[in-house]
Protein backbone atom coordinates (compact mmCIF):
# COMPACT_ATOMS: atom_id res chain seq x y z
CA UNK A 1 0.00 0.00 0.00
CA UNK A 2 1.67 3.65 -0.69
CA UNK A 3 2.06 5.81 1.93
CA UNK A 4 -1.49 7.27 3.12
CA UNK A 5 -2.57 10.02 5.59
CA UNK A 6 -5.38 8.15 7.19
CA UNK A 7 -5.96 10.96 10.13
CA UNK A 8 -6.49 14.95 9.46
CA UNK A 9 -5.93 17.44 11.76
CA UNK A 10 -9.65 17.77 11.94
CA UNK A 11 -9.65 14.84 14.66
CA UNK A 12 -7.69 16.91 17.08
CA UNK A 13 -9.93 20.02 16.54
CA UNK A 14 -12.96 17.94 17.36
CA UNK A 15 -11.34 16.13 20.66
CA UNK A 16 -10.24 19.88 21.58
CA UNK A 17 -13.77 21.50 21.05
CA UNK A 18 -15.47 17.73 22.59
CA UNK A 19 -13.27 19.00 25.89
CA UNK A 20 -14.89 22.15 25.75
CA UNK A 21 -18.33 21.29 25.69
CA UNK A 22 -18.03 17.58 26.78
CA UNK A 23 -22.08 17.16 26.94
CA UNK A 24 -24.43 15.47 24.80
CA UNK A 25 -26.32 18.19 23.50
CA UNK A 26 -22.75 18.91 21.46
CA UNK A 27 -22.34 15.95 20.37
CA UNK A 28 -25.32 15.16 18.89
CA UNK A 29 -25.16 18.31 17.14
CA UNK A 30 -21.67 16.88 15.95
CA UNK A 31 -22.10 13.46 15.01
CA UNK A 32 -21.41 13.40 11.83
CA UNK A 33 -18.38 15.51 12.73
CA UNK A 34 -17.14 12.68 14.75
CA UNK A 35 -17.90 9.64 12.39
CA UNK A 36 -16.67 11.64 9.13
CA UNK A 37 -13.25 12.73 10.94
CA UNK A 38 -12.62 10.23 13.84
CA UNK A 39 -14.69 7.46 13.57
CA UNK A 40 -14.26 6.09 9.89
CA UNK A 41 -10.99 7.12 9.43
CA UNK A 42 -9.98 4.92 12.49
CA UNK A 43 -11.75 2.19 11.00
CA UNK A 44 -10.12 2.45 7.81
CA UNK A 45 -6.84 2.41 9.46
CA UNK A 46 -7.77 -0.64 11.34
CA UNK A 47 -8.69 -2.57 8.70
CA UNK A 48 -5.69 -1.67 6.76
CA UNK A 49 -3.32 -2.04 9.61
CA UNK A 50 -4.36 -6.00 9.73
CA UNK A 51 -1.16 -6.71 7.21
CA UNK A 52 1.56 -5.08 9.04
CA UNK A 53 -0.50 -6.83 12.17
CA UNK A 54 -0.28 -10.08 10.52
CA UNK A 55 3.93 -9.48 10.09
CA UNK A 56 4.17 -8.66 13.58
CA UNK A 57 2.09 -12.03 14.92
CA UNK A 58 -0.31 -13.39 13.60
CA UNK A 59 -2.32 -14.26 16.56
CA UNK A 60 -3.18 -11.10 17.53
CA UNK A 61 -6.81 -9.51 15.64
CA UNK A 62 -7.63 -6.16 14.02
CA UNK A 63 -11.37 -5.71 14.03
CA UNK A 64 -12.95 -2.93 11.96
CA UNK A 65 -16.50 -3.43 13.69
CA UNK A 66 -17.31 0.00 14.64
CA UNK A 67 -19.01 -1.30 17.96
CA UNK A 68 -16.98 -4.60 19.87
CA UNK A 69 -14.13 -4.12 17.41
CA UNK A 70 -10.91 -2.67 18.20
CA UNK A 71 -12.40 1.07 18.25
CA UNK A 72 -12.75 1.63 21.95
CA UNK A 73 -15.94 3.60 22.30
CA UNK A 74 -16.30 7.34 22.53
CA UNK A 75 -18.76 7.06 25.60
CA UNK A 76 -17.61 6.82 29.05
CA UNK A 77 -18.89 4.60 31.45
CA UNK A 78 -20.17 6.50 34.44
CA UNK A 79 -22.29 4.34 36.27
CA UNK A 80 -19.57 3.78 39.32
CA UNK A 81 -17.89 7.64 38.63
CA UNK A 82 -18.68 10.72 40.17
CA UNK A 83 -16.77 12.18 37.10
CA UNK A 84 -20.11 12.41 35.18
CA UNK A 85 -18.73 13.64 31.87
CA UNK A 86 -20.31 11.59 29.03
CA UNK A 87 -17.19 11.53 26.18
CA UNK A 88 -13.88 10.43 26.33
CA UNK A 89 -11.55 13.03 24.75
CA UNK A 90 -8.80 10.99 23.27
CA UNK A 91 -9.02 8.03 20.64
CA UNK A 92 -7.90 4.46 21.85
CA UNK A 93 -7.39 1.60 19.65
CA UNK A 94 -6.48 -1.48 20.48
CA UNK A 95 -5.26 -4.66 18.77
CA UNK A 96 -5.42 -7.90 21.38
CA UNK A 97 -4.50 -11.53 21.12
CA UNK A 98 -7.33 -13.77 19.79
CA UNK A 99 -7.53 -15.63 22.75
CA UNK A 100 -7.39 -12.53 25.10
CA UNK A 101 -10.66 -12.06 27.35
CA UNK A 102 -10.47 -9.05 27.86
CA UNK A 103 -8.72 -5.49 27.71
CA UNK A 104 -6.28 -6.70 30.64
CA UNK A 105 -4.47 -9.55 27.77
CA UNK A 106 -1.32 -8.34 25.93
CA UNK A 107 -1.97 -5.76 23.16
CA UNK A 108 -0.80 -3.37 20.63
CA UNK A 109 -2.05 0.03 21.54
CA UNK A 110 -2.60 3.33 19.59
CA UNK A 111 -3.64 6.43 21.50
CA UNK A 112 -4.97 9.85 20.32
CA UNK A 113 -5.03 12.75 21.95
CA UNK A 114 -4.13 16.66 21.44
CA UNK A 115 -0.75 17.05 23.06
CA UNK A 116 -0.69 13.17 24.24
CA UNK A 117 -0.46 10.80 21.46
CA UNK A 118 1.16 7.52 21.50
CA UNK A 119 1.77 4.04 20.53
CA UNK A 120 1.99 0.92 23.53
CA UNK A 121 2.13 -2.62 24.01
CA UNK A 122 2.06 -5.47 26.69
CA UNK A 123 -0.55 -5.95 29.76
CA UNK A 124 -2.46 -2.94 31.76
CA UNK A 125 -3.69 -3.27 34.89
CA UNK A 126 -3.44 -7.60 34.89
CA UNK A 127 -5.68 -9.20 37.67
CA UNK A 128 -3.36 -11.26 40.56
CA UNK A 129 -3.83 -14.37 37.99
CA UNK A 130 -2.16 -12.89 35.25
CA UNK A 131 0.33 -10.96 37.01
CA UNK A 132 1.69 -13.88 39.00
CA UNK A 133 2.41 -15.42 35.83
CA UNK A 134 4.62 -12.94 34.52
CA UNK A 135 6.35 -12.61 37.24
CA UNK A 136 6.63 -16.44 37.64
CA UNK A 137 7.94 -16.43 34.19
CA UNK A 138 10.23 -13.39 34.68
CA UNK A 139 11.76 -16.25 37.36
CA UNK A 140 11.74 -18.87 35.33
CA UNK A 141 13.71 -17.26 31.86
CA UNK A 142 15.89 -14.22 33.47
CA UNK A 143 17.70 -14.52 30.18
CA UNK A 144 14.70 -13.83 28.10
CA UNK A 145 13.31 -11.04 30.08
CA UNK A 146 17.14 -9.49 30.45
CA UNK A 147 16.76 -9.12 26.46
CA UNK A 148 13.08 -7.52 26.48
CA UNK A 149 14.37 -4.99 29.35
CA UNK A 150 17.86 -4.15 27.24
CA UNK A 151 15.25 -2.46 24.30
CA UNK A 152 12.52 -1.29 26.66
CA UNK A 153 11.70 0.92 29.35
CA UNK A 154 8.48 0.21 31.39
CA UNK A 155 5.55 2.16 32.78
CA UNK A 156 2.76 2.08 34.88
CA UNK A 157 1.97 0.80 38.78
CA UNK A 158 4.02 -0.82 41.05
CA UNK A 159 4.12 -2.07 44.98
CA UNK A 160 6.09 -0.59 47.07
CA UNK A 161 7.21 -3.81 48.44
CA UNK A 162 8.54 -6.48 47.01
CA UNK A 163 5.01 -9.16 46.57
CA UNK A 164 5.12 -12.73 48.33
CA UNK A 165 6.79 -15.46 47.63
CA UNK A 166 9.40 -14.36 45.36
CA UNK A 167 12.78 -13.41 46.22
CA UNK A 168 13.27 -9.86 47.49
CA UNK A 169 17.00 -9.89 46.62
CA UNK A 170 16.15 -11.24 43.14
CA UNK A 171 18.16 -9.59 40.15
CA UNK A 172 14.46 -7.97 38.60
CA UNK A 173 13.09 -7.21 41.78
CA UNK A 174 11.60 -3.80 40.83
CA UNK A 175 10.06 -5.67 37.97
CA UNK A 176 9.25 -8.64 40.20
CA UNK A 177 7.27 -5.38 42.24
CA UNK A 178 5.31 -3.88 38.70
CA UNK A 179 1.31 -4.50 38.32
CA UNK A 180 1.78 -3.07 34.97
CA UNK A 181 3.97 -4.50 32.35
CA UNK A 182 3.45 -2.03 29.39
CA UNK A 183 5.78 0.21 27.07
CA UNK A 184 5.03 3.10 24.56
CA UNK A 185 6.35 5.25 22.05
CA UNK A 186 5.60 8.84 21.93
CA UNK A 187 3.97 10.16 18.75
CA UNK A 188 3.26 13.90 17.38
CA UNK A 189 0.01 15.04 16.30
CA UNK A 190 1.99 15.87 12.98
CA UNK A 191 3.08 12.31 12.41
CA UNK A 192 -0.53 10.57 13.11
CA UNK A 193 -1.53 13.43 10.62
CA UNK A 194 0.61 12.68 7.94
CA UNK A 195 1.67 9.79 5.15
CA UNK A 196 4.35 7.76 7.16
CA UNK A 197 1.75 7.23 9.87
CA UNK A 198 1.43 3.79 9.02
CA UNK A 199 5.32 2.71 9.30
CA UNK A 200 5.77 4.22 11.74
CA UNK A 201 2.79 2.99 13.80
CA UNK A 202 4.30 -0.27 12.57
CA UNK A 203 7.68 0.30 13.44
CA UNK A 204 7.19 1.06 17.24
CA UNK A 205 5.00 -2.18 17.42
CA UNK A 206 7.79 -3.91 16.44
CA UNK A 207 10.41 -1.80 18.89
CA UNK A 208 7.53 -3.29 21.53
CA UNK A 209 7.04 -6.60 20.12
CA UNK A 210 9.64 -8.61 22.82
CA UNK A 211 7.27 -7.35 25.17
CA UNK A 212 4.36 -8.80 23.81
CA UNK A 213 5.84 -11.64 23.10
CA UNK A 214 7.25 -12.74 26.37
CA UNK A 215 3.90 -11.46 28.28
CA UNK A 216 2.05 -13.36 26.11
CA UNK A 217 3.74 -16.84 26.87
CA UNK A 218 3.68 -15.89 30.69
CA UNK A 219 -0.11 -15.66 30.14
CA UNK A 220 0.00 -19.41 28.68
CA UNK A 221 -2.16 -17.62 25.18
CA UNK A 222 -2.33 -20.16 22.36
CA UNK A 223 -1.76 -19.84 18.98
CA UNK A 224 -4.65 -20.05 16.52
CA UNK A 225 -5.25 -22.48 14.14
Amino acid sequence: MPDTAFFCPELFDFLRQLKRHNNREWFAKNKARYENVVRDPALFFISSFEPHLRKLDPNFVADARPTRGSLFRIYRDTRFSPDKRPYKTHIGIHFSHASGKNVHAPIFYLHMEPDNCFAAAGVWHPDNSALTKIRTAIVAEPGQWAKVRRKLELEGDSLKRPPRGFDVNHRFIEDLKRKDFVASVGLTEAQVCGPKFMPDFAAACRTMLPLVEFTTRALGLQPQA
